[in-house]
């Protein structure tokens, strides 16, 4: 009866501390007993923690798809356990019901006027969950900050991503929530890139696309063939595809087009074909072309002049060029020399 009395008057941890100084061999303070409690209570409430977690784990990943979602399950599992056990050591130190309520509304006053960005991260964090842009282990890039790497972890308040750099960047999902998010491998990890080159217009075109699309074929993670690879409902080819993009100032400007397997070898990729390109080139009657200028003389160039001037040690003799009669201000005076005027 007197184990129901106590419990009815709220004072069994109380109890529960008599009893356990009683039972030491020596008197010990009773804040000292009840603060052993205390940690006692909260190290099996963490071990425990863990141990729930590992019970449920399997259970809660074959019933939820998405890595992330299930990590975060598992983490409020915890936490709800930790919860408790904290509860219940609080109790043991006497601090009641009311108490910790009142402490609660306190703290909860103090986040909401302080900690305003923390909420509002914690707030994104659901709707990144909700709305799927990426998942972990998908490779993502962020344009506007020149990150790309992989998803290591993803919580209510950050996105935490493995970088190509062997870097870790954690970014708030307040920040992320808010940029354009680039997801290379959500479901195909298959990647198309391009590469773009100019040949010059008295090169052999039909020659320059056939074996830029040879060359990149050549490369071992470019995909050389098969069936047309499907996006929505587009349909691209998988083997390479040179294309003409456009007629250039100095040559004409080629389009390389092709898939490789895996996302993150872009750029090595990219350097392997283009090293391979380089080499074909040089043996075919193609050439890159590059900027250069020609410089036109005609009857409003006015009248070219061109003397030998002695170097100061004698030995050489360098072109001196002046231009009379009202020449053009766009012509180049000393290539107007090299050139020579039909009119002088």
């Amino acid at each position: 009866m007197r184990g129901v009395s106590l419990q009815v008057d709220g004072t069994y941890e109380n109890a529960l501390v008599d009893r356990v100084s009683g039972a030491l061999p020596v008197p010990i303070p009773e804040f000292v007993v009840q603060l052993g409690l205390f940690v006692l209570v909260l190290v099996v409430g963490w071990y425990l923690s863990k141990v729930v977690v590992r019970i449920t784990g399997r259970t809660v990943a074959r019933q939820i798809e998405r890595p992330s979602v299930t990590r975060m399950v598992l983490r409020g599992v915890r936490g709800t356990v930790l919860a408790v056990t904290g509860l219940v050591a609080l109790n043991i130190v006497g601090l009641g019901g009311g108490e910790i309520l009142l402490q609660v509304t306190v703290i909860s006053a103090v986040i909401a006027v302080v900690l305003a960005p923390l909420v509002g991260s914690l707030i994104n964090g659901f709707f990144v969950l909700a709305d799927r842009p990426y998942e972990i282990g998908d490779m993502i890039e962020i344009p506007d900050q020149g990150h790309r790497g992989f998803v290591e972890d993803i919580t209510i308040r950050y996105t935490k991503i493995f970088t190509l750099e062997n870097t870790f960047i954690v970014i708030p999902n307040a920040d992320i929530h808010t940029r354009d998010v680039i997801n290379c491998s959500a479901e195909d990890e298959r990647t198309r890139t391009s590469v773009d080159f100019e040949v010059t217009y008295e090169s052999d075109l039909e020659a320059a696309r056939r074996h830029a699309e040879r060359a990149a074929r050549s490369v071992d993670e470019v995909i050389s063939g098969g069936p047309d690879i499907r996006i929505g409902s587009a349909r691209y080819a998988a083997a390479p595809v040179c294309a003409i993009h456009e007629y250039a100032e100095h040559g004409i400007a080629l389009r390389l087009f092709f898939w490789i397997k895996h996302p993150y070898k872009q750029a090595v990729v990219r350097s392997a074909v283009q090293e391979e390109l380089y080499r074909r080139y040089a043996d075919l009657d193609v050439e890159f072309a590059y900027p250069h200028t020609h410089h036109v003389f005609d009857e409003t160039s006015g009248v070219a002049r061109m003397a030998l001037d002695s170097t100061p040690s004698g030995d050489d003799t360098a072109p001196r060029t002046t231009l009379e009669d009202g020449a053009s201000g766009g012509v180049d005076r000393r290539e107007a020399g090299k050139e020579g005027n039909p009119s002088q």
